[in-house]
């Protein structure tokens, strides 16, 4: 039997809660914008520019999800209201499971909503490009980067993002030594950024016939897929392209074909590859999307143009530099060094299941901030 007037209580705490996160989101100036895109949208030689139409589209269907997710909110706290004045009237059992119903809707909307809230950065809304590297630990920390590599795909379908990999270095014996990713979907960045750093895993090795237990490491890089107008100028004469052959199953073209290409940015060393696609063409437009990306993602954090100066505070992949732990045993836990939120239950987060973890990132980023 619930307690009506806890029930009554924070159903009416939630009225007060979405006018605070209507003034946040700005629902108003949201309404406006997309009024306002719309109307460009629908003028006269809108489609002559392809490039443009194409943000502006993505841009209304970006604010049309933040505001459908908040009216959704709304229409659930109207519908717990309704139930609430239902079972009121007729406190039986089966209104009594709707109600709990409807505010467990409501609770979950709210979590939802509210850390949309704390998705303001510059280029939250984007897509992630994210890149796995095998740390101290040689072939168990490799299989470790395989490992993440499925947690983090089974995490984006979960999502309803789109996972695809662009790079991928096999390890020597087993695993992956490297690889990296694009997520596609509404604040990617935004939530993969949580991620970002040394992941540590303790297990018993299955490549140790002695069944000895063994720390692995692996970091994870995270950045915004920023489109290529942003103030980034890339020489023709700076970059050097190489093509391979793909590393990974592809059929008979990739295998036949040097179609995989790799692009390095000489005046910092950067290098951006892509084999995914079929044809050298769109690999290479992948690996410059992806090169773009990094050197926006350098100069916005440090505002230097020598790339030694953020090479210099990375942390080593090793020992003391993790912000997480993943320990399968002598017990089964995985904690947050950062937040101390952990979960005992290793093999659903190995599934995919790191929302609890990145929320309580958010969370304290956002608390941090206030």
């Amino acid at each position: 039997m619930i307690d009506i007037s806890l029930v009554r209580a924070e159903i009416s705490g939630f009225e007060e809660k979405i006018g605070d996160l209507d003034k946040s989101l700005g629902t108003s100036k949201i309404r406006n914008e997309i009024t306002a895109l719309e109307e460009e949208a629908s003028g006269e030689g809108f489609w002559n520019d392809q490039d443009n139409s194409q943000k502006v589209l993505q841009k209304i269907k970006q604010l049309k999800g933040s505001l459908g997710s908040f009216e959704k909110l709304q229409t659930l706290y109207d519908d717990a209201t309704v139930l609430l004045e239902l079972y009121e009237e007729d406190p039986g059992t089966e209104m009594e499971q709707e109600l709990e119903k409807g505010l467990s809707k409501l609770r979950k909307r709210y979590d939802e909503v509210r850390l949309q809230t704390l998705l303001s950065g510059r280029h939250d809304s984007e897509n992630a490009i994210i890149t796995l590297h095998a740390g101290a630990g040689g072939t168990e920390a490799q299989d470790w980067v395989e490992m993440l590599l499925r947690m983090y795909s089974r995490w984006a379908e979960n999502r309803g993002f789109r996972f695809v990999i662009t790079d991928i270095l096999p390890g020597d014996d087993a695993g992956v030594k490297s690889v990296t990713a694009r997520i596609e979907g509404p604040y990617a960045y935004g939530y993969a950024k949580a991620e970002n750093g040394v992941h540590r895993l303790v297990r018993i090795s299955p490549f140790d016939s002695s069944g000895r237990r063994h720390t692995s490491f692996a970091s994870l890089e995270v950045i915004p897929e920023i489109s290529s107008d942003m103030e980034v100028d890339i020489k023709p004469e700076d970059i050097k392209m190489d093509t391979f052959r793909s590393s990974g199953a592809g059929g008979q073209h990739v295998n036949k074909t040097d179609s995989a290409v790799r692009l390095t940015h000489i005046p910092t060393g950067l290098v951006a590859a892509c084999q995914s696609e079929r044809s050298q063409h769109q690999n290479r437009e992948t690996a410059m999307k992806l090169l773009y990306s990094k050197l926006m993602e350098i100069k916005e954090r440090e505002a230097k143009e020598k790339i030694e100066d953020l090479k210099g505070v990375q942390m080593e992949i090793a020992w003391g530099s993790q912000i997480r732990s993943y320990v399968f045993c002598p017990y089964t836990m995985v904690k947050d060094h950062r937040t101390n939120f952990e979960m005992g239950d290793v093999q659903k987060v190995m599934d995919g299941e790191i929302d609890g973890f990145i929320n309580a990132y958010l969370i304290s980023r956002g608390k941090s901030r206030n």
